[in-house]
């Protein structure tokens, strides 16, 4: 198997998360919105499993909605707010959000209701921008993720969200890249929150919104009752006990791992610099998830890295899997002043909680053989 260094996309099932997600769906594979007894015993389940994720988030079960993950709940929430808000009222955002926030604020709402806020030299919002964001102009919701996909930078939310809330203004945080990395257990105090579960172990296609309170109702699937009517559709029990599971393995142990890999992390990081004079890691100087490098090579287009690591094994990125094009791996560097050609050079890695100092040396050892095969090729295009 591939040294792998790409969990900001995607991560492999843990054993918790399959045990769950087999168990679950052998016991309680019925539709927990028929009323026969086994269906009864598949709804109790669920609402079991429901209060047990909202736990581990400090909030109310009632508030928490089903999804198929991230994306379709930051879409359930900007449709919703697309109906219920005032004409004239806008929505702010960071300037470095993933593009399923970004771009479905601006599907749901119009790109003149969006506006953005911008980001110091390190990509973090700060309390003195937002505020003033929030004076000029008085936005019915701020959207700040927790921790970015891209830098691993993570936001000052809790001090957003104190903000928001003496400005009485809602707060939304994608918390998808913190969720499983970091203690969760203070998010339920945000407004609205988006988590994935394949981000951290869990199961694909299962993800959930956490809403202000149990009366809202922001429904974008229709055609059935289940979830109170807040989102249509028969409920995947096995994979949101996958992501109950996952979530409660990683959670009993997140200190001790956030000191060991960080530690890993930053030793890379060092050899890398030593390997590449000229190398420069994005936000080095702010705090950071402990798994994520997003570093700009001094030579070299980042699919011309990306290929030569894969053949030797090692997967990386070139930064959000859910961009594309021009903007792919870029809107954090861009929000941060970069040119054109420093965004054909960015790479990103991310190491996952069980990866061992001997795979972070591999992967350093093979950006350095990769370099010679690239500088042997781009001596012989001169």
């Amino acid at each position: 198997m591939p040294a792998y260094f790409d969990h900001n996309a995607t991560t492999p099932l843990l054993p918790a998360a399959r045990e769950a997600w087999l168990r679950a769906s052998d016991r309680h594979w019925h539709n927990p919105s028929s009323l026969y007894r086994e269906a009864g015993l598949a709804s109790q389940a669920l609402e079991t499993v429901r209060a047990r994720l909202a736990d581990l988030l400090g909030a109310e079960p009632e508030r928490l909605v089903f999804t198929s993950g991230a994306t379709e709940a930051n879409n359930m929430l900007f449709a919703g707010l697309s109906r219920c808000l005032a004409p004239d009222a806008c929505v702010a955002i960071s300037a470095v959000e993933h593009p399923s926030v970004r771009e479905a604020a601006r599907s749901w709402l119009g790109r003149a209701r969006v506006t953005e806020i911008p980001v110091d030299e390190h990509g973090r919002v700060t309390v003195g921008r937002l505020e003033d964001v929030i004076r000029r102009h008085r936005p019915a919701l701020v959207s700040v993720m927790a921790a970015n996909n891209e830098s691993g930078v993570l936001q000052p939310w809790p001090e957003l969200l104190t903000l928001c809330r003496s400005h009485g203004v809602r707060f939304h945080a994608d918390a998808s890249q913190w969720v499983g990395k970091m203690d969760s257990s203070r998010l339920g105090a945000c407004d609205y929150v988006t988590v994935s579960g394949h981000k951290f172990g869990g199961a694909k296609g299962a993800g959930f919104l956490l809403l202000a309170d149990e009366q809202e109702s922001f429904p974008l699937l229709v055609g059935g009752p289940q979830e109170a009517g807040r989102r249509a559709g028969t409920e995947n029990l096995p994979a949101v006990e996958a992501v109950a599971a996952a979530l409660e393995h990683l959670a009993a142990d997140l200190e001790s791992v956030a000191v060991r890999q960080g530690s890993l992390r930053d030793e890379f990081i060092e050899r890398m610099k030593a390997l590449f004079p000229g190398l420069r890691v994005i936000s080095e100087g702010a705090p950071r998830l402990w798994n994520t490098v997003l570093m700009v090579m001094p030579r070299h287009p980042n699919l011309k890295w990306l290929t030569r690591l894969s053949r030797l094994g090692l997967a990386i990125s070139t930064g959000s899997a859910c961009s594309s094009g021009r903007e792919g791996s870029s809107v954090v560097v861009q929000a941060l002043g970069a040119d054109w050609d420093e965004l054909r050079r960015v790479v990103r890695v991310s190491g996952g909680w069980q990866t061992g100092r001997d795979e972070w040396q591999e992967l350093a050892s093979g950006f350095e053989q990769a370099a010679s095969g690239l500088d042997e090729e781009a001596a012989g295009r001169s």
